[in-house]
């Protein structure tokens, strides 16, 4: 930790409100050039990489500016040098200084670590309060896959997020279409209610599952020998 900084946690971090960051990046050359906007600042921005690759977060005050400083994971390259990032803050003004990243090669001209932090930030801003104190002086959880962290299950990589529902009326349509057209290769057509099964598809490793999931191993078994 560097001198005159602290350990940030969930009740020191500044708040950054979708009012300072619509300012900053509106007024920001870095952020808002043709090669920058739109899909590559919402890929960096995004949750799922954020909130796993920041770690070792301190803050120092300064009168009304708010200096927080991270290190941040390589998204491709989890075990390499950690990346530096600076966000500075005027707390009286509600206004965002800078943010920047002084280690990867396109931190001059605004890079996705600088944004990845300073929406993790806005994250923390739009969390609700509670009576335990979290600590982000911790290592990162990106830069522990393949050392203590030996593997990550499918909710934690949706970062707990529900799919959505499933929706058949484009595979409907597509099917639908296909068989007016007497169109006889296409594999979707397997899943068509009004399919043929053929003598090679009625003996399948796929149709004998589907059809004796039900009805026990050994009936499912005997009909695959």
């Amino acid at each position: 930790m560097e001198p005159g900084f602290i350990k940030a946690n969930s009740n020191n971090l500044p708040k950054i409100d979708a009012v300072m960051l619509g300012r900053f990046f509106a007024s920001n050359t870095d952020f808002c050039s043709s090669e920058f906007r739109n899909v590559k600042t919402s890929m960096s921005s995004r949750a799922s990489y954020g909130d796993d690759a920041i770690s070792y977060v301190q803050l120092k005050r300064d009168d009304k500016l708010c200096t927080v400083k991270c290190k941040i994971c390589p998204e491709h390259k989890v075990h390499a040098k950690l990346y530096r990032c600076t966000l500075v803050v005027d707390e009286e003004e509600d206004i965002i200084i800078s943010i920047q990243c002084h280690d990867c090669v396109a931190s001059k001209g605004g890079c996705k670590h600088a944004i990845a932090f300073l929406m993790w930030v806005h994250r923390r801003s739009e969390e609700p309060s509670c009576t335990a104190v979290e600590c982000y002086w911790k290592k990162s959880k990106l830069s522990r896959v393949g050392s203590s962290l030996k593997f990550m299950t499918a909710k934690e990589l949706s970062n707990g997020n529900q799919l959505l529902p499933a929706n058949m009326s484009v595979l409907t349509e597509f099917l639908d279409e296909a068989r007016k057209r007497k169109i006889q290769n296409c594999e979707l057509l397997k899943y068509h209610n009004n399919f043929i099964l053929s003598d090679t598809y009625a003996i399948s490793m796929h149709h004998l599952m589907c059809k004796y999931k039900h009805k026990g191993v050994d009936d499912f078994l005997h009909m695959s020998n």
